[in-house]
């Protein structure tokens, strides 16, 4: 197993992040009608308040409107935050001067002078994963951003981006993908182990599975918009986890379904990000840290979960 580097370490120290996608996206999140500015600040203040310090958004989240959101925020604290953003690879970004551009944008969105971590958002059909790299070391070498991820990344593209980066003496600090009790591909087809081996951390967002896992979703009660459909199947099989989720948190001092979800995802190694549109819901994400799940109880939820979706067994191509 590779040593974690000294420049990617404070990621390794992080239990839970917030996730920000949810700040200005109306389409998916219903920004405007089901939450406000004032909602997502109250969210942020308590998340600060509850020792959750790693903030995590893109510059199309809400078309950039999260970034001006979280700059507002963080200009109304004075205590520390680590900021992660990211770059989308737009078709006619494909040149790696592109990469350092948009990166100038989000700062200046933010208010900031640099942060601590910079990703590539998705696989780029324009631009290999070493173009890509070679973007983002510009990016670390003006200063701008302390360290360097990806997302949504197979082994074999994020393997690719590794070796690029290493040339340069930069280490690849994280993988941001899709992982939830129910949505384990990235544990099937072993992403989760090689990141462990390689030292970078696996950071996983949608860890409540877009509400899924907080138990207020049934098939009689679907959630709002898109998600209802797209979780149709789903729905179906989720209340056995769910009153295990119940059964498990009882035992651990009257935890919350979510609160479960989210400690199965550390116990796993994982660096979960939930999103909060509000206060309460950035308290009750944040209790999912500070504690433990014993090995009977990961074991039990990994079974319950092991067979809920088909996963493939081989690593990803790309």
């Amino acid at each position: 197993m590779t040593e974690v580097s000294n420049e990617t370490r404070f990621l390794h120290a992080i239990e839970m992040g917030l996730g920000a996608w949810q700040w200005g996206d109306r389409v998916i999140w219903g920004y405007g009608q089901t939450h406000t500015e004032k909602d997502v600040r109250a969210a942020f203040a308590v998340s600060l308040n509850l020792g959750i310090r790693f903030v995590d958004t893109a510059e199309i989240y809400g078309s950039g409107l999260s970034e001006r959101l979280l700059g507002r925020f963080l200009k109304e604290t004075d205590q520390s935050v680590s900021v992660a953003t990211k770059f989308f690879p737009w078709p006619w970004r494909f040149t790696k001067g592109s990469i350092p551009r948009a990166l100038k944008g989000s700062l200046e969105r933010m208010g900031l002078d640099s942060i601590d971590l910079y990703q590539v958002h998705w696989p780029a059909v324009t631009m290999s994963p070493e173009t890509m790299m070679e973007g983002m070391v510009e990016c670390v070498k003006r200063g701008w951003t302390r360290t360097v991820g990806v997302s949504n990344f197979g082994q074999n593209r994020m393997l690719r981006a590794y070796s690029a980066l290493a040339q340069h003496g930069i280490p690849l600090a994280s993988n941001q993908v899709h992982y939830s009790l129910l949505s384990r591909e990235v544990e099937k087809n072993g992403t989760l182990a090689r990141c462990k081996e390689l030292g970078i951390r696996l950071i996983a967002y949608s860890p409540l599975e877009k509400g899924l896992l907080t138990g207020k979703y049934s098939l009689k009660n679907p959630p709002p918009g898109v998600r209802g459909s797209q979780y149709a199947e789903l729905l179906k099989k989720l209340p056995s986890v769910i009153k295990l989720l119940q059964e498990i948190g009882q035992n651990h001092g009257d935890k919350t379904i979510s609160q479960v979800a989210l400690n199965w995802l550390i116990c796993k190694g994982a660096l979960p990000i939930p999103g909060a549109k509000n206060s309460q819901q950035a308290e009750m994400n944040a209790g999912g840290a500070g504690w433990q799940l014993t090995e009977e109880q990961i074991a039990r939820l990994d079974h319950a979960t092991d067979n809920i979706r088909e996963y493939s067994s081989r690593p990803p191509s790309s």
